[in-house]
């Protein structure tokens, strides 16, 4: 059973996401208020937080700091602010994903399981990935049916798949790939990752695998 922490100040989506994650068997845990979030955190070590930003007595991603100055743990913002800066400043403290409220609850229970098995998935399974009919090797850096990548092309790849479900954020890719002199080059980014749709998609212009989330980043969809 998947231990969840739920942090919001609103009772009415602590009631609605206590019920649904119960009926799916998790063990659900509240809490109304950053203090107390990061008090059950380092008592209960739950799997996976859902996180509110707009807390009555610290910001959310002060919240995000304070757990990742000392766990790993998966963290799912759901919040009401949509503005792209908000979503960004949450991913780059450390947040897992980013859900805008109001939310359908089919898509956010999709994306607790993303993150959940993210989180479970032994090295070994991220060793042969199939996208479009190619098996990508991650330990060989070879693509079966003819593609060649370039070692740029093959640092964002290999990014990605290692972070199955998970929205990547511009800015990571850009210091990861390039370098922090080049967080504002996100034209790097489009060009190659439309590359890397036409090798790799079978239908380029309608990913399946490789998604962009706009504003924020890119995301790998099994």
């Amino acid at each position: 059973m998947t231990k969840i922490l739920i942090v919001d100040d609103e009772p009415q989506i602590l009631r609605a996401l206590r019920i649904n994650l119960t009926a799916r068997h998790y063990d659900v845990a509240l809490a109304a208020d950053g203090a107390s979030a990061l008090r059950q955190a380092a008592e209960w070590h739950p799997d996976l937080i859902v996180l509110d930003l707009g807390l009555p007595d610290l910001d959310g991603v002060d919240v995000i700091h304070g757990l990742r100055g000392w766990t790993r743990t998966p963290i799912v913002v759901l919040s009401g602010r949509a503005d792209s800066h908000d979503k960004i400043e949450a991913l780059d403290a450390g947040a897992d994903d980013y859900v805008t409220k109001p939310f359908a609850i089919d898509e956010f229970l999709a994306r607790v399981r993303a993150v959940a098995r993210r989180a479970t998935t032994p090295e070994t399974e991220l060793a042969s990935i199939e996208i479009g009919g190619h098996t990508i090797d991650l330990t060989r850096k070879t693509v079966s049916g003819g593609p060649r990548l370039t070692p740029t092309e093959w640092h964002i790849l290999e990014i990605l798949l290692r972070n199955p479900g998970k929205l990547v954020p511009q800015r990571h890719l850009l210091t990861e790939v390039w370098g922090s002199q080049y967080v504002k080059e996100t034209h790097y980014l489009r060009q190659y990752m439309a590359q890397l749709r036409k090798k790799l998609e079978r239908d380029p212009a309608h990913p399946r695998h490789l998604i962009t989330e706009p504003g924020m980043g890119y995301r790998y969809t099994p």
